[in-house]
């Protein structure tokens, strides 16, 4: 199956597509740092180093699958939020490859800031274009005077052979898929109506109710750390009945956390230096910047315009002291492999990391659409009119 990435960055979804069965012939990225990681680590990948608003995507056809992640600065939470009147809104070239490339399916990811009630009607209009990807918007008029026709378009009575996708936006927390990180992300997905796909989003593969009950009752998450059970108290976790005798959910793992995803790196304060795991001093911790306990999922690592937000991307150890992740451990954060290598400076890596997709998370989804297209070859692309 053939797919094309918009907006790659550091390019965490690119490998959970690769590990989901995709070949990916063509990957668009205009950062020359990040282009460099990505060069790095898989120099066979055609990396193209250029502003998705000038590629013509039509030259790159047939593929099965369009991908990718608009920058999210214009719905992010810790961003100024201004949505559509952001010249950094990459949605409408997002559209626009779904346009000239007509795939089978797509799937693009965006902040959790982006279903805020601000931005609901905006919202809306990307899900509508990304439906009818053939219907003229207007550039004379407000995008929200466009979200009117277009609502009229889809209430109306359309040609059945009209190029349209059946679109979902599904909400997922990245921990509920085996992430030790609590990163929620937003998933646009669309197949072609065409194509009978029957797809849902995947279903959770990871319950917190498991850990907690790992940690407060059986004790099973120390003794696999080697620690006594007692240490639960460290985290001022009690047993109690309730915990005890509550049903939990059958056939799913327990959340995993900073301890397991860590546990044999060595402490690059004392131990062995290697390449990605070296201490980075200056780690402090302020109200509402307190580092990510290290018995739980991380909390969602973060990309300032210049690096590291002042106090994220820190753990915090029981006994409260915190420190910088290194790059290693924040790769292994977002599941990265061991052998990708981040060649940057600290800053720059911690950026590049901070805005990627966990490649995990980027694979369950990946693969949950690629189970739904592989008995659909790449000739039947639909057709233009």
């Amino acid at each position: 199956m053939r797919s094309i990435e918009l907006f790659t960055g550091a390019g965490g979804l690119a490998l959970g597509l690769e590990r989901a069965g995709f070949e990916t012939i063509a990957l668009f990225e205009r950062d020359a740092d990040a282009c460099a990681t990505l060069k790095h680590n898989r120099p066979a990948w055609n990396i193209r180093r250029s502003d998705v608003c000038e590629v013509d995507f039509s030259s790159l056809g047939p593929v099965d699958l369009v991908a990718g992640g608009p920058p999210c600065q214009p719905f992010s939470m810790g961003g100024k939020a201004r949505g559509h009147q952001d010249h950094r809104d990459m949605f409408p070239q997002a559209v626009r490859a779904v346009r000239e490339l007509r795939p089978a399916a797509f799937m693009f990811e965006n902040v959790r800031g982006l279903l805020r009630d601000a931005f609901a009607n905006y919202v809306e209009f990307i899900r509508l274009q990304l439906t009818y990807p053939d219907f003229p918007v207007s550039d004379n008029v407000d995008w929200d005077a466009n979200l009117r026709r277009l609502q009229r378009h889809h209430s109306s009575t359309r040609s059945l052979s009209e190029l349209s996708y059946k679109v979902t936006i599904n909400l997922a927390d990245a921990a509920d898929y085996g992430v030790p990180q609590r990163r929620h992300r937003v998933f646009f997905v669309g197949f072609r109506r065409d194509i009978d796909s029957g797809w849902s989003f995947p279903s959770p593969t990871h319950d917190r109710s498991l850990l907690l009950r790992s940690q407060r009752v059986t004790g099973n998450y120390w003794r696999e750390h080697g620690i006594a059970p007692q240490a639960a108290s460290q985290g001022g976790h009690a047993k109690s009945q309730a915990w005890q005798t509550a049903e939990l959910p059958l056939g799913l793992n327990r959340w995993r956390t900073v301890r397991d995803a860590l546990c044999d790196l060595p402490d690059p304060r004392i131990g062995r230096r290697f390449h990605d795991h070296v201490f980075q001093p200056g780690a402090r911790a302020y109200p509402g910047h307190t580092g990510s306990p290290l018995d739980e999922p991380s909390k969602a690592l973060k990309a300032g315009d210049h690096g590291v937000p002042g106090g994220e991307n820190m753990m915090r150890f029981p006994d409260e002291s915190v420190r910088y992740f290194t790059l290693r451990e924040a790769a292994r954060i977002q599941t990265f492999p061991d052998d990708y290598r981040f060649i940057s400076s600290w800053s720059e890596s911690m950026r590049q990391l901070g805005n990627a997709v966990p490649v995990e998370l980027a694979r369950v989804v990946a693969q949950s659409i690629a189970a739904r297209l592989r008995p659909i070859p790449s000739s039947k692309s639909h057709a233009k009119a």
